[in-house]
């Protein structure tokens, strides 16, 4: 099984950039894909960018299409959530996650729904404000 730990939250103004990682340990075999999720008070958590480990193809939701990038280092141990022009809303608790079956990625990257097989990191913050 693979444990994760996010890093890279901070504050920074509209329209900056901000590069989150997750740090995954253990075997990154036993995981399919992992995704960033985004979750503010009184909200529920929102799937936002995912990324198969096994063929690469990442997923994107419409709400940051064209600022979010999805990235993984050639060891597939770290996983990269690149933001461009970062608006006051994108301000979120930032989690990464994994699941490690074909079902639950096809639930997760597809469909960006908080399943329970989703093992999550503890998160980190962003604050997007002047």
């Amino acid at each position: 099984q693979v444990q994760l730990m996010e890093s890279g939250g901070g504050s920074v103004q509209p329209g900056g950039s901000l590069r989150l990682s997750c740090a995954a340990s253990g075997s990154t075999l036993d995981y399919y894909a992992i995704a960033w999720f985004r979750q503010t008070p009184g909200k529920e958590r929102e799937g936002v960018s995912c990324i198969n480990n096994n063929n690469g193809q990442t997923y994107y939701a419409e709400s940051v299409t064209g600022r979010v990038t999805i990235s993984t280092d050639n060891a597939k141990t770290t996983v990269y959530r690149q933001m461009d022009s970062l608006k006051p809303e994108d301000t979120a608790v930032y989690y990464c996650g994994a699941v490690h079956d074909a079902l639950s990625v096809q639930a997760m990257c597809a469909g960006f729904r908080n399943v329970d097989t989703i093992k999550w990191g503890e998160g980190t913050p962003v604050t997007v404000s002047s």
